[in-house]
C-alpha cells in the first residue's frame, strides 16, 4: 500500500509579509518511505542517508515507528500496525535538520486515519501536532511552539498537506490577527530511488539539511538588523522535545 522509497527534488520557500515583507528560498531534496521498511542502502551510500530514533518524538524509543505510536497513543489514537508513510531529511553524513516532518497515517486496512506534524526549531526543540486533514489534505491547528524569534506563540496554522504523489505540493499558512502574515510552501517532483539518482542530489545539495540551518539562521540575523523585534522564548515542555 505503501509502496517503495522515494526521493522527492524541492523547492522550499518562506514568505513573511508582516510586520515587513522577506522572502527565503531554497533547493534540498526529501525522502518518502514506508516507516516500518525503511531503504536499505549499499555501505557507500549508508553516509548519506540514515533515518534515527532520535531524531524524532521524545528520541527514546528503540525506532521512529515506536515513536509515533507512542506519541499516537497519548492522544487517544491506535492504528493497530495500519502504514505510515514519513516524509522527511535524512541524516547526511552525521548531521540533519528536520523543520518539518509529516507522518500520513492508515488504520490496519489502509483507511487514512491522520497525520502528524513534526516541527523542528533551530533551538534543538522539537513539537508534535496531530491533524485531522479532510479530503482535500486541508487542516487546522493551533500553533503550540516556538519556531521564528520574530512571531510569539500564537495564532493558528492552516496546512494542505495532500500525500505525495508524483508531485510534491504543500503549504503552511500562519494567520493571526485576520491576516497570513508566513506562508511555507514545498514542491517537488518524483525520482525513483537509484544509486545514480542520490549521489545526483547529494552532489547537487552536500550537506543539505546542514544547509537549510545555516540559511535560516542567515536570514534571521538579516530580519534582526532591519530592527524586527524578538520575541521571547519559554522552554519547551513538550514530551516530544528530546532529552
Amino acid at each position: 500500500m505503501t509502496g517503495a522509497p522515494a526521493l522527492y527534488r524541492c523547492a522550499i520557500s518562506h514568505v513573511r509579509t508582516a510586520p515587513v515583507r522577506h522572502a527565503l528560498r531554497h533547493r534540498t531534496y526529501m525522502w518518502l518511505i514506508d516507516l516500518d521498511h525503511p531503504p536499505e542502502l549499499n555501505r557507500v551510500l549508508r553516509p548519506l542517508t540514515r533515518f534515527d530514533a532520535r531524531d524524532h518524538f521524545a528520541g527514546d524509543q528503540p525506532s521512529i515507528r515506536a515513536g509515533l505510536d507512542a506519541f499516537l497513543a497519548g492522544h487517544g489514537v491506535d492504528l493497530d500496525g495500519g502504514p505510515v508513510v514519513m516524509l522527511t531529511h535524512a541524516r547526511v553524513f552525521g548531521y540533519v535538520f528536520n523543520p518539518l516532518t509529516l507522518y500520513w497515517c492508515h488504520d490496519r486496512d489502509g483507511t487514512p486515519r491522520c497525520v502528524v506534524a513534526e516541527v523542528h526549531n533551530t533551538y534543538g526543540e522539537r513539537h508534535s501536532y496531530l491533524l485531522r486533514p479532510d479530503e482535500t489534505g486541508r487542516a487546522y491547528v493551533d500553533k503550540e511552539f516556538y519556531v521564528s524569534p520574530f512571531f510569539p506563540v500564537d495564532g493558528r496554522y492552516r496546512m494542505r498537506l495532500p500525500r505525495p504523489g508524483d508531485r510534491l505540493d504543500l503549504t503552511v499558512h500562519l494567520e493571526r490577527g485576520g491576516g497570513r502574515p508566513f506562508t511555507a510552501t514545498v514542491r517537488g517532483t518524483r525520482r525513483e530511488v537509484t544509486t545514480g539518482a542520490l549521489l545526483g542530489q547529494a552532489l547537487r545539495h552536500p550537506w543539505s539539511t546542514l544547509a537549510v540551518s545555516v540559511a535560516i539562521r542567515f536570514h534571521g540575523v538579516r530580519l534582526y538588523l532591519r530592527r524586527l523585534p524578538i520575541q521571547p522564548r519559554a522552554e519547551h515542555k513538550s514530551p516530544e522535545n528530546a532529552s
